[in-house]
């Protein structure tokens, strides 16, 4: 089924793609930075980060859709020097990635990064909220779904209630709050923790007609369909739903899990399927381990598996290859160790060279990484920090803040794009 979410919270249009003049003076720390580090997106286009093996993307969540964050979180993550930022297939969102973007050429001059928006073509992970009663919440729960939420999505106040009785199962009154739907994005961390079996998920589809739409945008440059690969026939409908909108795209990309074997063959197909229409860059997104990056080191190592298992074969379907799923500040080094980052092999393709206007070239094999929860939660420390002193405002407006959440973000961006991270620090 098809749902559809509002978000509760929005930037006043004074601080829409605009600089406070007041704190121009404050944001030349900022642009300093920039400018020291060498963030090499003043010049280098997404397609050129992809053959080097230096792409990055952000991705801001399928299901994440708390728009100031994501204006604020584009913001930082455009001047740090990002190919490309990944987010819901929602106007208000596309809006808000847009307006920061925006907000980040004021500042200083550079590229713009691609803007793609995520689809999936059946059930998924990625597409999902939780949610649950919290008036059904006994009052001496401890709330570790609020403790273990990565996203802060879950809020759980008692109400009616003068005295706490952490311990009275009959205490009178009930929680109020519960999940918020704007910043929820399905990683399923508070189901097996709730000690009452209360939370569920509800899971949906994006439509493609309604999608179709938004990629005729010239504000959208990018689509991904999240699929699980093992039935063709629900990525063939939506591919075909798409069809039409697709030669307004920069890149087509195709999220997948590791399904050993099955992986290949079912690449094939789908392949086989969009090949018609394809009239862009192509691009496969391994899905290692879904919404783990802020775990630790050792979510990164089913990603990295799967791009070596992937790479060493000769006969996969044409397309650029990026890990993604537990990617986090070890995922490059991992990839050092195993001998894939920026590896070059030689690269024919007859669309490509339509394309770039090139006979042949040298490609990297891995083309990049993409960062998802961990890039959010290292910037999101001082969004919320930023958010408790002075309320809901554009992030230039207060470029202490800024310059701090823009290195944490040049510190992961660094690593793919091998700038000098300790200028940032």
């Amino acid at each position: 089924m098809a749902l559809s979410f509002s978000c509760s919270a929005s930037i006043s249009p004074q601080h829409q793609a605009k600089v406070n003049f007041k704190s121009n003076k404050g944001l030349e720390d900022v642009r300093n930075l920039i400018k020291t580090v060498g963030v090499p997106s003043i010049t280098c286009s997404p397609v050129k980060s992809l053959q080097n093996g230096n792409w990055v993307k952000l991705i801001c969540g399928a299901s994440f859709e708390d728009v100031v964050d994501i204006r604020n979180l584009s913001l930082v993550y455009a001047l740090a020097g990002v190919d490309c930022i990944d987010c819901a297939a929602d106007v208000s969102v596309v809006n808000a990635v847009n307006e920061g973007i925006d907000a980040a050429i004021e500042i200083l001059p550079l590229r713009r990064p691609w803007v793609m928006i995520s689809v999936n073509d059946d059930e998924d992970l990625h597409f999902r909220k939780a949610e649950f009663d919290p008036e059904d919440c006994p009052l001496d729960c401890s709330k570790p779904c609020e403790r273990v939420c990565p996203a802060d999505a879950i809020s759980l106040e008692a109400q009616n209630s003068t005295t706490q009785l952490p311990f009275d199962t009959n205490a009178s009154g009930a929680f109020k709050g519960g999940v918020l739907t704007e910043r929820c994005y399905g990683c399923g961390r508070c189901i097996p923790v709730c000690p009452y079996d209360k939370i569920r998920v509800t899971s949906y589809i994006r439509e493609a007609a309604t999608t179709s739409e938004l990629l005729k945008r010239n504000d959208v440059d990018a689509v991904e369909i999240h699929t699980t690969g093992r039935q063709i026939a629900p990525f063939k409908e939506l591919w075909d739903g798409l069809a039409d909108s697709i030669k307004y795209l920069r890149l087509a990309a195709v999220s997948l899990p590791d399904i050993g074997e099955a992986t290949v063959s079912s690449m094939k197909d789908m392949y086989s399927v969009m090949e018609p229409d394809l009239c862009c860059f192509n691009l496969w997104q391994l899905d290692g381990r879904p919404m783990s990056g802020d775990i630790g080191r050792g979510a990164t190592r089913e990603s990295i598996a799967f791009a070596l298992r992937l790479a060493a074969i000769k006969d996969r379907p044409h397309g650029f290859l990026q890990l993604a799923g537990g990617t986090n500040a070890h995922t490059v080094d991992g990839l050092k160790k195993v001998g894939l980052f920026q590896t070059t092999s030689f690269h024919r393709n007859s669309r490509d060279e339509t394309l770039t206007g090139t006979s042949s070239s040298v490609h990297a094999i891995i083309g990049g990484v993409a960062y998802g929860g961990y890039a959010r939660k290292i910037v999101g420390r001082i969004l919320s920090n930023m958010q408790s002193q002075h309320g809901i405002a554009s992030m230039e407006d207060y470029p202490d803040h800024l310059l701090q959440a823009l290195r944490e973000a040049l510190s992961i961006v660094g690593t793919a794009k091998s700038f000098p991270i300790s200028n940032s620090s």
